[in-house]
């Protein structure tokens, strides 16, 4: 949900940033746990008027604790939840975009999960999640609404940091274990950035049929969904990077048969054109605008 914003403080008070605007803080996750997550933030947004981010599929699961104001969130595939304060969800693969809306102030913790690092986490099969944005308290076990009331209580980011870390690691301890297969493949395919032929992968693992019904139980997507989305979490990076981007090179880098392959792909996960979405970005940095 959050992308880099220009100030980024080594601490962010409880509140809302001064002036308003959005405040980010970042900390990098213990060693123990990088093959689950990279790192945590903590933000906080004060916009002094109600606003609909759209929220852009990628390649993690995204996690979600809400320690400000209730948070909408829509699912084009499903109803709309409102989170409350010290409420939680967790965004499974999408094929598509959502959209969040907040009365005008946020604040919350965000984990972006590697698809294996949350089958291990949540010990429930990918697919369950996917296109969905499932409740804390619809998760199987406590552990996630216990989690949530603990950063709710702590007091300073490095608390709750430091909590993130220990009930990450204490979930690990009887985790489901991936298929050394999947693992293989799933690198694989984002080292390539999705581009690695789907055909190569079954003949180097097992059949297609058994291919995909592995990748949905701890994935969430089948191979060819999976490189699609990665292709475009690619394809927003460079684009994001650019001033003016050229949409040609774009599309060729990132394994498109050409522009018009592209803005299809767009259309597809993010709703718009590439140009379109480019005009939806948000001053702040914090993502796009949903209208």
């Amino acid at each position: 949900m959050l992308e880099s914003a220009p100030h980024m403080p080594d601490e962010l008070v409880n509140g809302h940033p001064p002036g308003g605007g959005l405040a980010l803080v970042r900390r990098a996750v213990s060693p123990r746990l990088r093959d689950v997550t990279r790192d945590y933030w903590g933000y906080a947004e004060q916009t002094g008027a109600p606003l609909r981010r759209r929220e852009l599929p990628s390649a993690d699961v995204i996690v979600i604790v809400n320690l400000g104001e209730p948070l909408l969130v829509e699912q084009p595939r499903s109803a709309v939840s409102i989170i409350p304060t010290g409420g939680g969800f967790v965004a499974g693969l999408h094929e598509t975009y959502a959209v969040t809306e907040t009365a005008g102030s946020q604040a919350g913790v965000e984990l972006r999960l590697s698809p294996l690092g949350a089958y291990r986490l949540l010990g429930v099969p990918m697919d369950a999640l996917s296109n969905r944005s499932v409740a804390f308290d619809a998760l199987r076990g406590p552990w996630a609404v216990e989690l949530a009331e603990r950063l709710q209580g702590a007091s300073t980011w490095d608390a709750r940091f430091a909590i993130l870390d220990t009930a990450l690691a204490t979930q690990l301890s009887a985790a489901t274990v991936p298929s050394p297969d999947v693992i293989w493949a799933w690198r694989q395919l984002v080292a390539s950035g999705g581009r690695v032929p789907i055909a190569t992968l079954e003949e180097l693992v097992w059949s297609p049929k058994r291919l995909i019904a592995r990748f949905r139980e701890q994935i969430g997507l089948p191979p060819k969904q999976a490189a699609r989305l990665l292709r475009f979490q690619r394809a927003t990076t460079l684009i994001a990077a650019a001033g003016s981007p050229d949409w040609g090179a774009v599309a060729r880098s990132c394994g498109y048969y050409d522009q018009s392959h592209l803005i299809h792909e767009f259309q597809r996960f993010a709703g718009d054109t590439p140009e379109g979405l480019s005009r939806r970005r948000l001053a702040t940095g914090g993502g796009f605008a949903a209208d």
